[in-house]
């Protein structure tokens, strides 16, 4: 798939995914707002500058994986692979409903790029690993990202599949930990807190660097530097904003898992300015 180098495209298209998203959520009733807008900086490098993906060949060996461990964020998957040209936009009104592909946890369909089915918190990293142990035995070059969060990070699971990571130095992985620090029932310090976060994973033998997650610049700056960096998994731990994008959502618990009404998708697509 063509690259896009030009920084202003890639937020005109992460502008475009969160309203697609909004759209998306408000036909279904149901779904995840907050995290979504707020990965979609991310998801916008990844899959149309970073990755090496085709969406007309998506069963192609040679792919880079995605793996999206914070399954319930998926709608700022489906908007991504949709405009990257894995399946139509009609599809995206299908959201939730019996019998489509978009449930309300990622659900693996490789010809619609959804690489595995996912959404227990803790899960993503170990099938990541998995990938990437194959990838070594293969001996292809491919790269498996994965994407976390905070709240996934008060899983012992997450950090049984740190481990392995780090002790088999799979430097062809690339996560991405999304540190809103909001989860359904408030905020993660007044919950569980997960700090010191950053030591944690370098304990456990990883690369990591903390960046803005909404900044674009300090994404494709923090891609480089995985791709630059052997020996070693690589962590970013990504600060964004939970509803970013769309100033009644931002940094409020309330949304991290509710869909917009009327009136508020109104006030979303006027603030993103769509037509």
């Amino acid at each position: 798939m063509k690259k896009i180098t030009d920084i202003a495209e890639l937020k005109e298209i992460a502008r475009q995914l969160r309203i697609d998203c909004l759209k998306m959520l408000h036909k279904a009733k149901s779904g995840h707002t907050g995290g979504p807008l707020g990965m979609m900086d991310i998801m916008a490098v990844l899959y149309f500058n970073t990755m090496n993906h085709d969406p007309g060949n998506p069963r192609w060996e040679d792919r880079d994986r995605f793996i999206l461990a914070n399954g319930h964020t998926c709608p700022a998957l489906y908007v991504a692979l949709c405009r990257a040209g894995y399946f139509p936009k009609e599809e995206l009104n299908h959201l939730r409903q019996i019998g489509s592909h978009l449930q309300g946890h990622p659900k693996m369909y490789l010809d619609w790029g959804i690489e595995m089915s996912t959404g227990s918190l803790g899960q993503g990293m170990s099938i990541g690993n998995g990938i990437a142990l194959g990838a070594r035995l293969d001996k292809k070059d491919y790269t498996v990202y994965s994407f976390h969060s905070d709240g996934e990070a008060q899983e012992g699971m997450l950090w049984e599949g740190a481990m392995s990571a780090g002790f088999r130095k799979l430097d062809n992985r690339i996560c991405f930990l999304d540190y809103n620090n909001i989860q359904i029932d408030g905020f993660n310090k007044e919950l569980k807190d997960v700090e010191p976060l950053a030591d944690k994973f370098v304990a456990f033998h990883w690369a990591v660097r903390s960046i803005d997650g909404n900044n674009m610049e300090e994404i494709l700056d923090a891609i480089d530097w995985a791709k630059q960096t052997k020996g070693k998994p690589k962590m970013i731990i990504a600060n964004t904003v939970l509803g970013k994008g769309v100033s009644i959502f931002e940094n409020k618990p309330k949304y991290h898992g509710v869909a917009p009404s009327d009136e508020e998708l109104a006030i979303s697509l006027k603030e993103l300015g769509a037509s």
